[in-house]
Formats: structure tokens, sequence, C-alpha cells
């Protein structure tokens, strides 16, 4: 049965008393770059001279700069208040005044550092107590909250979408045994759907969380979660690309490794295979919109194309004008706002289009990415694909450039593997001429990049995805 709040799963699970914070010892923790905290420290959100029944009922909006309060402050809330806002650290400030009327927020929790210094209009304004300390509380009756994520907001104003602890926790359901010496840790903030998902996971099955800080270098992360001991790790492909640019990946020996949020080709897999020969490697599909679809494990880009239209009654999922769309009850309820998220019969469009070849499907990009070259549609992704297949390639991203006889150009922007970048230096000529007839045995000319342009690193966003704009 799904439980009806996170405070009353842990405190069923004997990880928090009844009532009280006080005097637990328990092995389940969180940490993050400053800081340590096992659930028997679990500190209010609320300052001490404060109650947390003042947030009872209300929409509260959770903005504080680290993830180690927002996870604490999510194990309180939930059950209690009406509705609770996450909003990712390092999301612009200039979208809080947008949630804040959308979401009809009416309580604020942010650090103490800013207190005082801009509520944005909320009058119900509370600060997390940095030094931890537990508060008695007799929770009484708990409701059912309502959980709102954003969107990525790359492109405008974030889109909030509203779940609930069951849509959010559909997807976990054992599948991964839990040990004594589990320990979990993702490249994701836990205040976007692939980080709470691991949150979640983590706290349900017992497990401790090691979460990432965006202020941190990819090299020290991954110093500090081979310290930690990390045995389970998450992140987009992105985030797997530049942590293998790093000599210190070497520090890392996960278990199992996951992967989500951006297309999953052959070569990342291969390379963390090399990598992590006794992990388990999972790639998954997953959007904030359409919550946990499926996940792979045959080691091979794609998804069997026999678990569309199967019959499956906990997700459902088909394929229409060339794109995924999925029904389950791991779907978000609506968005806020009043914009559909939903077609009529219950599916969400998730917007990534897809192909059939065999018997496989394999995702090719993004309706909305999709670049314009004389009529002729070219999917960024696709050609992505084909470059990042060289051994000498670490990543790439693929953009439009404008052109006033076509409209546009396909160029391309390339990282390199560390070993290979003296050598670029030396035969960049040659090394782009190969690429270019790589793309051409493997594309239609109009997809072939004009030019290839050798870079240190590509730009990310905020979510942990490729920064995808027009050259």
């Amino acid at each position: 049965m799904t439980p009806s709040s996170l405070w009353g799963a842990l405190t069923a699970a004997g990880r928090l008393p009844r009532g009280s914070i006080r005097g637990l010892v328990s092995r389940v923790g969180l940490s993050d770059l400053a800081r340590h905290s096992s659930l028997a420290s679990l500190a209010s959100p609320a300052s001490p001279r404060d109650r947390l029944e003042e947030l009872r009922d209300r929409s509260i909006l959770i903005a504080t700069k680290g993830q180690l309060q927002t996870a604490l402050a999510l194990i309180e809330l939930d059950g209690l208040a009406r509705r609770v806002v996450l909003y990712p650290g390092d999301m612009p400030r200039a979208h809080i005044p947008s949630v804040i009327a959308t979401a009809k927020i009416d309580a604020l929790l942010s650090d103490p550092d800013e207190a005082g210094t801009d509520s944005y209009g909320v009058g119900c304004v509370f600060t997390c107590n940095p030094e931890l300390s537990a508060l008695d509380f007799a929770r009484g009756a708990e409701r059912e909250t309502e959980w709102v994520l954003l969107t990525s907001g790359t492109t405008g104003v974030p889109k909030l979408t509203m779940h609930t602890l069951a849509s959010l926790t559909g997807a976990i359901t054992g599948d991964i045994k839990p040990a004594d010496s589990t320990i979990w840790s993702t490249f994701y903030d836990i205040r976007r759907y692939g980080g709470l998902q691991i949150f979640l996971r983590a706290m349900l099955d017992g497990a401790s969380l090691v979460l990432s800080d965006s202020a941190e270098a990819p090299g020290d992360f991954l110093i500090r979660a081979g310290a930690e001991g990390v045995t389970h790790i998450s992140g987009t492909p992105s985030h797997w690309r530049r942590a293998l640019m790093s000599p210190m990946i070497n520090h890392l020996a996960p278990k199992y490794v996951r992967l989500s949020g951006e297309i999953v080709d052959q070569g990342i897999l291969d390379n963390l295979r090399v990598t992590f020969p006794n992990a388990t490697i999972v790639h998954a599909f997953a959007s904030t919109e359409a919550g946990v679809g499926f996940d792979v494990r045959d080691g091979l880009a794609g998804f069997p194309a026999g678990i569309i239209g199967n019959g499956n009654a906990v997700v459902e999922m088909k394929i229409k004008d060339g794109s995924l769309r999925i029904r389950s009850a791991r779907t978000a309820t609506r968005y806020l706002g009043g914009e559909t998220l939903a077609d009529g019969d219950g599916y969400v469009d998730t917007g990534d289009l897809v192909d059939l070849r065999g018997d496989r499907y394999y995702f090719v990009g993004r309706r909305d990415g999709v670049i314009n070259v004389g009529g002729a549609k070219v999917h960024p992704e696709e050609v992505e694909a084909v470059l990042n297949r060289h051994p000498r390639v670490l990543m790439s991203l693929v953009k439009s450039r404008k052109n006033p006889i076509t409209g546009a150009l396909v160029v391309a922007e390339v990282v390199l593997r560390p070993a290979d970048e003296a050598g670029a230096a030396e035969n960049g000529a040659a090394l782009k001429s190969e690429l270019i007839g790589n793309c051409r045995k493997s594309l239609d000319a109009y997809k072939v990049p004009a030019t290839i342009r050798f870079v240190d690193a590509l730009e990310m966003t905020t979510a942990g995805k490729l920064a995808r704009r027009s050259a």
C-alpha cells in the first residue's frame, strides 16, 4: 500500500519515532558538501521559536539554497502542508514571483541569511534551522500533500507540474534490494524529477544518500562520492560524459549506474561498461510530466518494441505521430495554471520521437528540437550519436546555424577524450575530415555537419542536459 505521507512511511519503517524526533539512532543518513545528518537529528524546517502547526494546510514554496534542508523539510511537511513547491537552488530567482502567483503560495521556506531580505509579498516566512535541532511536534491527522515540480525553464517561465506522493513513488517497487551497505547518490538536484526519484528511493528503501552540489567541481564530487562509499548513482548521459572526462572517475566504484533525462546512445553505454565492468548499468525513460515509463538493462540503446501496447496495466504506452505517449498512475496530475497535460484518453505526449528498426525502438530526438534544413528535418541527437561513436570523441553537440539559402545549416561542437586533445591540435583537420566522413556514410547529406569545432567543454542546463541553442 502506498504510504499516505513520507513521514508516515519512515515512521512505519522504524526510521522516525512517532510524535517526536529525539533519541532515534538510525544508520539512514543524508549528506551534502558541508554537512551530514542522520534521520536521528532530523530538523524541523521552522526555527526553534516557531511551530510546524503554522504551516498546516498551506501552499509552501521551498526555496532553500542547499538540498539537505529541502530534503529534511520534505520529510516534515509531506502530510501536513496542502502543497509543497520545490524550487531548484540553481534556477534563476527571477521566476519566483510567477511561481508564487501560479501556485497560490501563502508560505515561504528559505534560508536564515535570506530571511527578511525579500519575501516576495508572502506573509508567512519560515527559515530552515542551520543547526538541525529537533522539535517536538504532534502531527495529528495527515492529508494528501500536492508535490509541485518545475520544468527546466530554459526557454522561459517554467511550467508547474503537480504530482502526489503516490505518483512519485509508483516506480519504486523494490526492484533493487538494498543491502545494509547501500549508499545512493545522484548528479541531479533532488528538487528536479530525476533527483527526487533517487531521494525517495533512498529514504523508502532505508538507504543513505549523498547529495551533489552545483558549486562543486565534478572531480571533487567524484572524490567525495567515492570516499562516502557510494554504491548506486544516477545522472543524465551528459552528467556521465562529463564525469568520464575527469581522472577522478577512478575514485568511484558503484554496483549500480542509472541514466535518464536524455537520449542514451550506444557509445555512453559502452564507455560506462568499460569504466565500471562490475556494475549493473540501467537507462530509464522518465519525464517530469509522464513519470517513470520503463527502464532497460540489456546494455543496448533504445528499447524492445514489445513493451509498446502490450496491455500492461501499470504503464500503458503507445506511439502516435511518431512520439511516445504514456498513461499510468505515475504521470503528473496536471499543470498548475490551466494548460492541458494529457489528452482525452489520459495519455501524456512526451514529445520524444522514436523510430522502429527491426524489433527495437530508438529515440531520434525531441519534436521541438528539430533543425529545418531547406524543408528537411534533422534531429540533432541522431547526428550526435554518429559523432559519439568515434573512439576519440567523448561528447558532441549539434545545433543549427542560420543560412540565407537553406534557412539553416547543421554544425557541431565536439569534445575529445582527454588523451586525444593534444593530438587534435596537431591533426585537427584530419580528424574533422574523418568525423564528417563517418556522418556521410551513416546520414543523409543534409544531416552532415557543415562545420565541426573542437571545444574543451559543452554548456549544460541546470537540469544536467546539453544546452541546445542555435549558433
